[in-house]
């Protein structure tokens, strides 16, 4: 255990979050950290972040620094450290990737942080966290890749199975807060709010519905969100599809089978956020906009395969999750469906979305057509 001699004065203490990884990733941390900013509004906190997920922590159109109470484009931290890990990891020793690390070595020594914990437990996060030099290094005693233990000076049991628990667990060890869990605070992005203003007319709630994933064993088939799409709109509802970087193909599968009732949206992350606040349901796979919906507080339909949703799925709102007793944890990039997700059907997943919209108020359910 810590000593409390070795805190810095609480005005003065300096805290380095370490999570990189995907949105889902840090989507699942944020509920600690946020609990921490409330807790500590004085401490000084950073994040260590993959470039790409930036505007998960600040809006792309945030000030440098605003007013502690008063920043809604940067809610949680106080700085963001952008770490390119993944870009560095395929060609490791090239001389852009050395000065790159070395930049960041010196970024990072330069805030003087005296507290980093490892929410990733990972070798590379580990290894970020030792550049930073902090004082403490604290980490899970059991972390995803066992080496990373050796570089971590605290270690902590954590005993919550799903990942939000054990990033409060490991989170609250730096004072022993006993943090709860707290929804998130995302950044408000007043240009994504316009836009979403002007993109999407009023009129009638809003379903968002993510198709992708991060692998093929996730993805459950287009022409059934097509389908389900078709049974939500005739159902009252605006079915919106997110459409990522790279599905568009998938996107067209989709609007085809809904018998082009869907709208596809091709949005920045800012956007994406700003969407998902006005849907009253989102419906997807184990992928990020799922985690995203759950995170701001709109219910969720998940429909899951190869991932387990008691370490990873739905959390902290109202949702049903959709898989078979057979599917197993695997996450292997395999390209084609798990076997498990093909058993699901449209007609499965338009029950479970009955089932939540049912329990929304009645401000926020669709008048159903008349005949």
């Amino acid at each position: 255990m810590f000593s409390e001699n070795a805190l810095a004065p609480a005005s003065q203490l300096r805290v380095l979050i370490v999570r990189l990884g995907a949105m889902g990733d840090i989507l699942h941390a944020l509920p600690a950290i946020t609990a921490l900013r409330q807790r500590h509004p004085e401490w000084f906190l950073g994040w260590a972040v993959e470039p790409q997920w930036q505007a998960l922590l600040a809006a792309c159109d945030a000030p440098a620094r605003t007013a502690p109470g008063e920043r809604p484009t940067m809610p949680v931290v106080d700085r963001i450290h952008l770490v390119p890990a993944k870009k560095w990891a395929r060609s490791p020793i090239s001389p852009e990737t050395l000065s790159d690390i070395s930049d960041i070595r010196r970024e990072l020594r330069a805030a003087s942080y005296d507290v980093c914990i490892d929410l990733q437990g990972a070798v590379r996060s580990a290894m970020l966290a030792r550049l930073a030099k902090p004082s403490r290094i604290i980490g899970e005693a059991n972390p995803r890749e066992p080496l990373a233990r050796k570089f971590f000076q605290e270690h902590v049991e954590t005993r919550g199975v799903h990942v939000i628990e054990q990033a409060i667990e490991v989170t609250d060890h730096i004072a022993n807060d006993h943090l709860a869990f707290t929804l998130p605070h995302l950044p408000r992005s007043p240009q994504a709010e316009a836009w979403c203003d002007r993109t999407i007319a009023r009129g009638k709630s809003l379903v968002l519905i993510n198709p992708g994933a991060g692998w093929g064993a996730k993805r459950w088939p287009p022409e059934r969100y097509g389908t389900l799409a078709a049974g939500l709109n005739q159902l009252g509802y605006k079915v919106v599809v997110n459409s990522g970087p790279g599905e568009e193909a998938i996107t067209r599968e989709v609007i085809a089978a809904s018998g082009g009732v869907a709208i596809a949206l091709s949005m920045t992350l800012d956007q994406l956020i700003a969407v998902t606040r006005r849907a009253v349901l989102v419906i997807a796979g184990d992928t990020g906009p799922l985690h995203l919906g759950c995170m701001l507080g709109v219910p969720v339909v998940g429909i899951f395969g190869p991932t387990d949703p008691a370490r990873n799925g739905p959390y902290g709102v109202p949702f049903r999750v959709l898989r078979h007793p057979d599917s197993k944890r695997d996450h292997s990039r395999h390209r084609e469906p798990e076997f498990g997700l093909l058993t699901i059907s449209s007609v499965d997943v338009l029950a479970a979305a009955e089932e939540v919209l049912a329990d929304l108020p009645a401000s926020q359910k669709a008048e159903r057509p008349s005949a």
